[in-house]
C-alpha cells in the first residue's frame, strides 16, 4: 500500500508539466503549429510537411518537434504508422 503511494506521489506532480508549454515555447507558438498542421490535413509524416509547419507558424525544427512531442503527451496527437503524427484536438478531432 505504501507503494502505491510513494509512486502516486512521484507521478501527480509530472501531471501538471503537461499544461506547461514546452521550454522555449509559448501558448500564441502552439496556436500558430495547430493552425499550421490543420492547413496541412493534421499530419505531420515528412520533412516537407515539418518544414511547411516551421514556416507557417514562425518556428524553429526545434520548437515544432517540441511542440509535436507535447501533443502526444497530452494525447491531443496520435503517432502514425510512417512515423509520423496526426493532430486529434481543435479543428482537427475527427
Amino acid at each position: 500500500m505504501k507503494t502505491r503511494f510513494a509512486l502516486a506521489a512521484l507521478i501527480l506532480p509530472l501531471a501538471g508539466c503537461l499544461d506547461i508549454p514546452p521550454e522555449g515555447t509559448n501558448a500564441e507558438m502552439i496556436a500558430n503549429y495547430d493552425a499550421a498542421v490543420a492547413s496541412l490535413g493534421c499530419t505531420l509524416s515528412s520533412d516537407a510537411d515539418y518544414g511547411a509547419v516551421e514556416f507557417q507558424a514562425g518556428i524553429t525544427r526545434e520548437q515544432a518537434v517540441s511542440i509535436s512531442e507535447y501533443k502526444l503527451a497530452r494525447e491531443e496527437a496520435v503517432r502514425l504508422e510512417n512515423g509520423g503524427i496526426r493532430l486529434t484536438s481543435g479543428s482537427c478531432a475527427a
